[in-house]
């Protein structure tokens, strides 16, 4: 789609909407001389020269990549209103539309009843799920995988929590036995499973935990921040397809929070927190007397603990959900691509003799190192940090990422390798840009002869 044209038609299309009210003489204070805002504008333009290039296939580094035209143009248009879907009030069609696209995930995650919004981040979705455990079972605490999002931890200590972190097994899931020890102590309310953890991508088995969980009598929660968009792909056929268990799982767990910002498509910041039990709402119960007074319809600032929050959040994820729907034939298909591309460089590594994979990737993070003589963290550690440095400065760019594996899960994994340090940098490519199918090979090709080089 042609961007350029729909900003300009966004542009028309609210200002005939605002002509509707008639003329008026903005103020004075407001107006800026062209030409001075022509020189602040080239500065502007010429400082966000500084970013890494997260649209190309050649960047895949951090969990980064454009929004969707589509986001772009719905986010623009409904920001030249500016609506603050905090009160109906404030935002009334595009608290509509909030209402609307959460449903949308609701039903992708198999929810049958629901109550959710939108939040400005994947971290505060988690805090307010971990503050409805909160009060659903005050005095204990949370369970989460030790290599869950540092989030967990800190909300915990902001909510004055304890933080139970869980082991993990060779694969970096969720340790089912060490589990069921934290468990027996009656000290955990809920248990936190990740689908996609942000260093690995790797998906707790929420299928085998949700039966363990009632039997101790705590809830669950699924931080799907990163990976929820995966779901779409439980089941499904071909080499993309993943192990339906875990994902088709999420609808019985108690919420579960996801992030559209990474997987939907949509600019930052936009996370959705969702329960499935409605009645939770009766936690966020609070007046407003200067704010709710146009409808006796739930307020989303009513169920939520965040006040005003950007009606254009909304409006560009609903705009995008109604060109690339959550499901599998929709957004289903930019998973399935990223996926694809993962799994595909993870054959190329395992052929290599100067690369070697750090584990299957399980959605669509690869990791992996370069081998070294002699076969020690410490060269290892070294040797990738070269390659990440190297990558970013040369003739023909690639932009990757690394994650520190401690000694115990490295050794656990490459028991031939030396472990002459408390642990080593290994590299890490995440491919969440559809177009990464298509240049899987160049970067491979790129690590390689930088792996060489060093």
């Amino acid at each position: 789609m042609d961007l350029q044209h729909w900003l300009g038609r966004a542009a028309h299309a609210v200002q005939g909407w605002a002509d509707t009210f008639g003329t008026y003489e903005p103020h004075m204070s407001l107006q800026v001389d062209d030409d001075r805002f022509t020189s602040v504008f080239a500065e502007f333009t010429g400082r966000l020269h500084d970013n890494y290039p997260f649209f190309h296939p050649h960047y895949a580094g951090q969990m980064l990549k454009p929004p969707h035209p589509a986001a772009v143009v719905g986010y623009l248009t409904a920001m030249l209103i500016n609506p603050n879907n905090h009160a109906l009030d404030g935002g009334p069609a595009t608290a509509a539309m909030e209402r609307e696209a959460v449903a949308q995930l609701a039903a992708m995650f198999g929810y049958d009843t629901h109550l959710g919004h939108l939040t400005t981040s994947g971290t505060i979705a988690n805090l307010e799920a971990l503050f409805v455990a909160r009060e659903l079972h005050p005095g204990r605490g949370i369970a989460h995988s030790a290599d869950a999002h540092y989030t967990h931890g800190r909300m915990c200590q902001v909510l004055g929590m304890t933080s139970h972190p869980v082991r993990t097994d060779s694969q970096g899931r969720m340790d089912l036995d060490a589990l069921e020890e934290v468990l027996g102590t009656g000290q955990v309310g809920t248990v936190v499973l990740t689908t996609g953890t942000t260093g690995l991508g790797a998906v707790d088995p929420v299928h085998d935990v949700l039966p363990l969980a009632e039997r101790h009598g705590v809830r669950v929660h699924v931080d799907a921040a990163y990976g929820g968009f995966f779901a779409l792909l439980a089941g499904a056929d071909g080499p993309e397809g993943l192990p339906a268990e875990p994902w088709r799982a999420i609808a019985r767990a108690d919420s579960v929070v996801v992030d559209p910002h990474k997987h939907g498509l949509q600019p930052y910041g936009c996370g959705a927190v969702l329960f499935r039990d409605p009645e939770v709402g009766r936690f966020y119960l609070h007046d407003s007397p200067y704010t709710y007074f146009t409808s006796t319809e739930l307020h989303l600032g009513e169920i939520s603990l965040e006040c005003s929050r950007a009606g254009a959040s909304a409006a560009a994820l609903w705009l995008t959900f109604q060109l690339l729907a959550p499901t599998p034939d929709g957004l289903g298909r930019v998973l399935a691509a990223g996926r694809r591309a993962a799994l595909k460089w993870a054959d190329l590594i395992q052929a290599s003799d100067v690369l070697e994979l750090y584990q299957q990737p399980q959605l669509d993070i690869v990791t992996y190192f370069p081998t070294t003589d002699p076969a020690t963290l410490t060269g290892i550690d070294a040797a990738s940090a070269r390659i990440l440095t190297h990558g970013m400065t040369g003739p023909d760019p690639v932009f990757l990422s690394t994650l520190r594996a401690d000694h115990e899960a490295f050794t656990a994994r490459h028991p031939k390798i030396t472990g002459d340090a408390e642990g080593a940098r290994v590299l890490r490519s995440v491919l969440m840009k559809p177009e990464s199918e298509h240049h899987v090979e160049h970067l491979h090709d790129r690590v390689e002869q930088l792996a060489q080089a060093c």
